[in-house]
């Protein structure tokens, strides 16, 4: 049985029928959520490692943002629009790559320094004079926490990325992130053909595991748990269950393991996630750590992005099994894509008549429950045509001033 945060909550008073129906597939709920949540909260881009030396840089787009990531000359790494103050090309069209000296704007070839001040235009007698810091680049609100990267489009309600982690400190202390390097393998994309949330409603419990999931099941099986939703993060963890492995890949890695001596024996046979709301997750192991994250394109077709990271001091033994953990991992996020895609199906099914969430999906429940303090109008009936934000923005206030 888990354990709510608050302790006057009981299995008995639960609210366990979650989201309603209309929030799947509503399009006035999606560019709400892509205002409120996407682009006013932290999004992961990256590693500092993955921009290295000076001129290297990562970009990522989101909900109609477009972000870019670069180290400049003086070692600093710096967020900005990937967007020219010309006429609002793409500065950089590539996901990732190295710039030699500057950022030339591949439309009519206006350059930024590395630091995002404006170098020069072409034909400069056809234009006025600009100041090279205010028709620089347009910063964009970053945040690092153990070597990781994050940006925020817009102002938002959460605190520092150190301030969200801080109740992990203790135990993510033992993993080493700032240390991580790139695996080589690159940032990998998949569009799914669901509503985001799904996603999330898929990740947010492991009540599935034992059936859906055999590769999990194997190695770690009963001993999987996960926790609530706590001021925005949740904690999953899961020890290896004793003996080889049924399948090859479970036994292959357990026997290749050798966890490094800076893990505590808690965490030397063990898989752990961190859920960050409104749409990431890290997973620390013994042998790699990787992230993942999943932000809407459209209603029905959400991007799932991730990335996979190794220790510097990586011999053969450990790349082997990370690549284990990784084939691990792979089987069981094609197995996931399908349970998402049946779970965004049901929504537009007669039949359906909302979910019933046991006991062990209570990171689902209090993940909707955060959402809900977002967006109080799915407590109710969908809104007319044209309403859902202004109904929104009318129960945020009653509950502001109750």
């Amino acid at each position: 049985m888990l354990v709510a945060p608050d302790a006057n909550t009981t299995p008995e008073s639960w609210d366990r029928k979650g989201l309603p129906a209309w929030s799947f597939f509503s399009p006035e709920m999606l560019e709400l959520e892509k205002e409120q949540l996407f682009r006013r909260h932290w999004q992961v881009v990256c590693h500092a490692s993955d921009v290295p030396g000076a001129g290297d840089f990562i970009t990522l787009d989101m909900v109609g943002e477009r972000a870019l990531v670069i180290r400049g000359h003086d070692g600093v790494i710096r967020a900005f629009h990937n967007l020219c103050r010309h006429r609002g090309s793409r500065v950089m069209a590539e996901q990732s790559g190295t710039c030699k000296s500057a950022i030339i704007c591949p439309f009519h070839g206006w350059a930024y320094n590395l630091d995002g001040t404006l170098r020069g235009v072409a034909k400069p007698d056809s234009l006025p004079r600009f100041d090279p810091v205010e028709m620089g680049l347009k910063p964009i609100e970053m945040d690092i926490w153990q070597g990781f990267v994050f940006v925020r489009f817009q102002p938002g309600p959460q605190p520092s990325m150190r301030e969200v982690m801080a109740r992990f400190d203790d135990e993510v202390a033992q993993y080493a992130l700032e240390s991580l390097q790139p695996s080589g393998e690159g940032f990998f994309a998949e569009e799914i053909a669901a509503n985001w949330k799904c996603v999330r409603d898929v990740d947010n419990e492991g009540y599935h595991v034992p059936m859906a999931h055999p590769g999990l099941q194997d190695l770690y099986g009963p001993n999987y748990f996960d926790e609530p939703f706590h001021n925005g993060t949740s904690r999953s963890f899961a020890s290896f269950r004793e003996g080889n492995g049924r399948l090859w890949s479970v036994r292959a890695y357990k026997s290749v393991l050798e966890p490094p001596a800076r893990l505590d024996d808690e965490h030397k046979t063990a898989w752990l996630y961190y859920g960050v709301f409104p749409n990431f997750v890290f997973g620390l192991y013994p042998d790699s750590v990787i992230f993942y994250q999943e932000y809407p394109l459209a209603n029905g077709r959400t991007i799932q992005r991730s990335a996979t990271y190794r220790y510097p001091e990586e011999d053969r033994r450990m790349r082997l099994a990370r690549y284990l953990s990784g084939r691990i991992d792979r089987i069981t996020s094609e197995e996931d894509v399908q349970l998402i895609k049946w779970t965004w199906e049901a929504a537009f099914s007669s039949g359906y008549d909302g979910v019933i969430l046991s006991d062990l999906e209570y990171g689902v429940k209090t993940y909707h429950d955060i959402l809900r303090r977002h967006f109080p109008v799915l407590a109710e009936d969908e809104p007319p045509e044209g309403a859902l934000a202004r109904r929104n923005a009318e129960l945020l206030a009653q509950a502001a001033t109750a």
